[in-house]
């Protein structure tokens, strides 16, 4: 069992992951060491809330600390049926600063079959062939990762990715050996299936998995619960944030804010309180949240759930029928209610106005009824 680490000492959603860390670090070591070394795919797996966002986060930050480039990308469940979305993440940034003619002479042949797919040129008159796109694709990295060495990738939710985005994923692994780069990606088991899941898995089964990412021991538990409220939680306290939870970490890390919020004490008498506060994190406590915050803001939160990643108060104002000073609005009110969140600047570089949700686990289901006219603004 991995020691609980000291209050303190680490981030509250890294809390018994040293060694998914250890085996990160050595990674990003070994691809700083040598130009000409092999590259090298990791993957963390397991289930919504254990912290495989939070060790994506922390790949970044160790390698920029290592003046690695680091580019990012995350698969969204309602955007799997938008082909090469999650690829054209990763690479498009870096494409589109090249002028044109620059683009073209640096991907030479693979210009006209890998630019149509990110969307960097116009696609030709005859459909191009799916295996001959993948290789471009490929091609492509191979030549950004020479130009950019030390280069890390990161795709969080890769389960939610789209088929073409998987398809290029299981082409690059299988040509890790030539192509000096670090990918790190994060993913649910199941949640995938036909041929994506086929795809996923002959892209992990190249790489190397990280140490399965189980949810935190009681133990753990209590000393996060410690370093939140302080040396003073009781034993019995602690045990129930454990048993309330299961030891889910984001579950843990937002019951004991809400603990905070709510000025509850860590003492034995007040445990049975922990129940109720959890249940309003998620399910219909959300909704619950949501209608206390008024209409407009449910509107805003359906529309942005819609939307899935590049969150900005503009694009939602449009799709939820809001004007721009009442979407600002609503969209401080979300953020003051831990439903949304301006990105995480370890996670690159947000745009004015970003958001996102605090985490998937908390976006609003899609298979809860969204307010009408929101709903009916969605489909058109």
């Amino acid at each position: 069992m991995t020691e609980v680490r000291r209050a303190g000492a680490v981030p509250a959603s890294l809390w018994e992951r040293d060694e998914e860390v250890a085996t990160i670090t050595r990674a990003v070591d070994t691809l700083c060491a040598d130009r000409s070394s092999p590259g090298t795919l990791l993957e963390a797996r397991g289930e919504a809330g254990v912290g495989k966002t939070a060790l994506l986060a922390e790949t970044r930050r160790i390698a920029e600390a290592r003046g690695c480039t680091v580019w990012s990308a995350r698969g969204g469940e309602t955007l799997r049926s938008v082909p090469f979305n999650v690829v054209r993440q990763l690479l498009q940034p870096a494409l589109v600063s090249m002028l044109p003619e620059e683009a073209r002479e640096y991907l030479g042949d693979w210009y006209d079959i890998a630019g149509p797919a990110l969307g960097i040129a116009d696609p030709g008159e005859r459909q191009a062939d799916p295996r001959g796109v993948c290789d471009g694709l490929v091609a492509a990295v191979r030549r950004l990762a020479r130009r950019e060495w030390p280069l890390v990738l990161l795709i969080d939710d890769a389960h939610w990715a789209d088929q073409e985005t998987l398809r290029w994923l299981a082409a690059l692994a299988e040509r890790l050996d030539e192509t000096s780069v670090l990918v790190v990606i994060a993913r649910r088991p199941g949640d995938v299936s036909g041929d994506s899941a086929r795809h996923l898995e002959a892209a992990t089964a190249v790489g190397r998995p990280l140490a399965p990412l189980n949810a935190l021991t009681p133990e753990a538990t209590a000393g996060l619960t410690r370093a939140t409220l302080g040396a003073h939680a009781e034993a019995a306290f602690c045990r129930e944030v454990w048993a309330v939870t299961g030891g889910n970490p984001y579950e843990t890390v937002e019951l004991l804010a809400k603990v905070q919020d709510s000025e509850l004490q860590p003492v034995e008498a007040e445990a049975a309180e922990l129940r109720d506060l959890n249940r309003s994190a998620r399910g219909g406590g959300l909704v619950a949240r949501l209608e206390q915050l008024g209409v407009d803001s449910t509107r805003f939160a359906w529309a942005a759930a819609i939307l899935g990643g590049g969150i900005t108060v503009d694009m939602v104002a449009r799709l939820a029928t809001l004007d721009r000073a009442d979407a600002a609005r609503c969209a401080e009110l979300l953020r003051g209610a831990r439903i949304l969140a301006v990105p995480d600047a370890t996670a690159g570089q947000p745009s004015a106005g970003d958001l996102e949700f605090v985490h998937p686990l908390i976006a609003p289901p899609s298979t809860t009824p969204s307010p009408t006219r929101c709903a009916r603004r969605c489909t058109a």
